[in-house]
């Protein structure tokens, strides 16, 4: 297994604590030496992807202003706090299965570019079960609340999210394994998790709603298209046939570069159509991060990182990640201006 530590931290307590949280932000590995209980979290849920559920929620809290639409900002903060904690459930939830089912070991990925929380002894299964289990429950409890306050449709978007997130790794569906991981993430981060928690703070759901979730949720297809490009030599070997396995890595690394041109036409589209503001044009300042992931997957993936890799073996991924998040970041932003502005 990779070893992943911190260089050497000046000072104690407090700085070594925001170091210590910096770091497992960044890399989704843990710190050096004994970590204290907020590391231990962060690094348990992987909380250094929990940034696109973010933006999913500002999205959907964005576009109602935009729109018009009467917001009960009580709760869109309680659905942006149940998506974030479902995406931290999925997480814990996804380690146990893969586990369970044998997919997770020494020599597989994810216990390359970050220790198995279980393989490497910071948890055991059973603690993270409970973990799972807990999570869960809040998000239950979050449902409920909403449900009553908003009606059905609010079941249909949790469970929905849920069943997909669950069934992505769990057997029997192991969505993952079929190919349909991929087409998961779009639907889920997407209509579910922006139209779930637009929903939620405004009662109704338009078409248009819909519509302006796919660019993002697209954006973030292809952080997982990277990913499993990443892992193609132990998932072919696994008989895991994501995506880029059927495909191949040069059909899957074209098709992505594809995803990342229909991002910025999408929005192009949008705004010409008026379903976004002419604000989100603002995500053009992400096309040199963009150029640099559109290279990158021009090419195979190299032997060795060219680069400091602290998630090493992964290389496609965290170009895909870099570029979805200073592009959702400018989106947020660009919508942000047409709420207030209304252009």
């Amino acid at each position: 297994m990779r070893a992943m530590a911190t260089s050497a931290v000046p000072g104690t307590g407090r700085e070594r604590l925001w170091h210590n949280w910096r770091y497992v932000l960044a890399t989704t590995n843990p710190p050096r030496g004994r970590m204290d209980p907020v590391s231990r979290w962060l690094y348990l849920t992987r909380a250094g992807v929990l940034p696109m559920t973010i933006v999913a929620a500002a999205v959907a809290g964005l576009l109602a202003p935009y729109r018009g639409a009467d917001v009960h900002w009580g709760w869109f903060a309680l659905a942006a706090a149940g998506i974030v904690a479902a995406h931290m459930a999925n997480n814990l939830m996804n380690d146990l299965f893969d586990l369970e089912v044998g997919t997770d070991r020494e020599d597989y990925p994810r216990n390359l570019y970050s220790p198995h929380p279980v393989l490497s002894g910071v948890v055991t299964r059973r603690r993270l079960g409970v973990y799972a289990l807990v999570v869960n429950a809040v998000c239950l409890a979050i449902m409920a609340v909403l449900t009553a306050a908003r009606g059905w449709p609010i079941v249909a978007f949790a469970l929905g999210g849920f069943v997909l997130s669950a069934a992505y790794t769990a057997p029997p569906l192991r969505l993952k394994k079929h190919g349909l991981g991929e087409p998961t993430v779009l639907v889920v981060w997407g209509p579910l998790m922006v139209g779930g928690t637009y929903y939620a703070a405004t009662g109704e759901i338009p078409g248009a709603v819909v519509l302006a979730s796919l660019p993002y949720a697209l954006s973030c297809t292809t952080v997982l298209m990277g990913k499993h490009i990443d892992k193609i030599p132990w998932d072919a070997a696994d008989g895991t046939r994501t995506l880029p396995v059927i495909l191949g890595e040069a059909r899957a690394r074209a098709v992505t570069r594809a995803m990342f041109a229909l991002f910025y036409v999408s929005i192009v589209a949008l705004v010409a159509a008026r379903v976004l503001p002419v604000a989100s044009l603002l995500v053009a300042g992400s096309l040199p991060v963009a150029a640099r992931a559109w290279r990158a997957f021009g090419a195979p993936k190299p032997d060795e990182s060219p680069v400091p890799n602290p998630v090493w073996p992964l290389w496609f991924a965290p170009h895909a990640f870099l570029f979805t998040r200073r592009a959702g970041a400018l989106f947020v932003v660009g919508l942000a201006a047409g709420a207030v502005l209304g252009w």
